[in-house]
């Protein structure tokens, strides 16, 4: 076992977990911060995506050793305090979850497009979400939302 102190949606957390631990557990199991989903553990779904200061990474591939050198970590639970970032007032909207497993993955995955690119064409919003999968199928109204939470983004700033 051994001690790391992580920086979570701007708290600092301290934790004691074994070395190799992947932080998707760390998160999950430790934190009780369970927005961010597991599903394939080969980090090729998405379901896991979190940002580690501002880029999305695949939680369940990564080391709790590996961040833990006060690098930025913030989850589905620190997008919005309450819930009403523009991108989850836009998946409401939308409609765009039908299981909802993807989505906090999907969620996370948009806002890092957004957050560096908040005016992104069509064609850079569908290179930027590929490889964040949903098993519905709900891909139109995935982009939908993102769209939509774009023209609130841009005409809020």
């Amino acid at each position: 076992m051994a001690t790391y102190s992580l920086n979570i949606n701007g708290t600092s957390y301290e934790v004691d977990v074994a070395q190799g631990t992947s932080l998707l557990w760390v998160l999950r199991e430790h934190l009780g911060l369970t927005g961010t989903k597991y599903s394939c553990g080969i980090a090729q779904c998405g379901s896991c995506t979190i940002h580690l200061d501002g880029n999305p990474v695949r939680a369940c591939v990564l080391q709790v050793d590996n961040v833990a050198n006060g690098q930025k970590i913030k989850t589905i639970e620190g997008l919005s305090e309450n819930g009403d970032h523009p991108l989850q007032k836009a998946w409401v909207k939308a409609q765009a979850p039908q299981c909802g497993y993807c989505q906090s993955g999907q969620i996370m995955q948009a806002a890092a497009l957004l957050e560096k690119n908040p005016n992104p064409s069509r064609e850079e919003i569908k290179s930027h979400m590929n490889g964040v999968l949903c098993r519905c199928g709900t891909y139109l109204r995935i982009l939908e939302a993102i769209e939509m939470a774009k023209e609130q983004t841009t005409t809020t700033s």
